[in-house]
This record gives C-alpha cells, structure tokens and sequence, in this order.
C-alpha cells in the first residue's frame, strides 16, 4: 500500500495463513506522520484512588475502561486510535464478563486493535483483578 509521507497511515492486516477473528486484528502497520500514544497499565480505582468493584470483575473492566478512555482523551486519542491492548487477568477470574464489558465498550467499531491477554497470579494490589494497558496512533495531517 502506498502512502503519502506527510500523513500518517494506519492499516490494519489478517494475512492469510493466520487465523481471523472479530475480537482483533493480527497486524497493524504505521507509516508517516503519526502521534504515538502509550498508556501505562490502568486498574479499577476512582479519580480519587478508590478500588471500584472489588470482588467483580466486571465493574472492575468497565472502570479500568473508563480510565483508559480518559487517558486517551489527554493524550489527544480516541478510542478508534487504539493499536494495541495488553490485557492482565488475575488467575482463577472468569473471562466471560470482562469480556462481556469490553464488548460493549468497544461496540462495533471497525478495526479492533491487536490484543494480548495474560493470566497473572496477583497485580500491584491484592484487591485488583484486571489491568489493561494501550498503544494508540492518531495520524497527523
């Protein structure tokens, strides 16, 4: 794909050989001018410091969410401009309703980012059950 040096371009790629699915996207390329957002790990707590949800991991992903979509508002992104998600699951917590809060967070965007999830056995607090953090790109024109 051609692009034009003096704006960025984001694409989104399933080669074939790999395995396609709705919930992400294999690839993700970034050419020309571009703003690279990185956001660092978020967790279920209030603007105040407060553990939202303790105990439900559903709340505890909608508020991480939230936290994720304020940050991204500050560094001049939107949620479309996520690239890539790392997603921390404490071991032993079902996935079917944080996953069913993300579903409805993302919605039915076009282009779902890349995602990885990992099981941990514990995260900075006791009382946490999810972090996620992200990579977004915005494209300058």
């Amino acid at each position: 794909m051609m692009t034009d040096s003096t704006k960025g371009q984001v694409s989104y790629i399933n080669p074939d050989g790999l395995p396609k699915n709705p919930a992400f996207t294999n690839v993700i390329v970034v050419t020309g001018q571009v703003k690279t957002i990185y956001i660092g790990g978020q967790d279920a707590v209030d603007a105040s410091g407060a553990i939202v949800g303790k105990g439900d991991i559903k709340k505890q992903t909608e508020q991480v969410l939230a936290n994720l979509q304020t940050a991204l508002k500050a560094g001049g992104a939107e949620l479309e401009h996520v690239v890539k998600w790392n997603l921390y699951v404490v071991q032993g917590q079902p996935l079917q309703a944080g996953f069913e809060a993300f579903q409805q967070f993302w919605g039915q965007r076009s282009n779902p980012p890349a995602i990885t999830m990992a099981f941990v056995s514990e995260l900075a607090n006791p009382d946490f059950l999810v972090e996620i953090d992200a990579i977004a790109v915005v494209p300058q024109k």
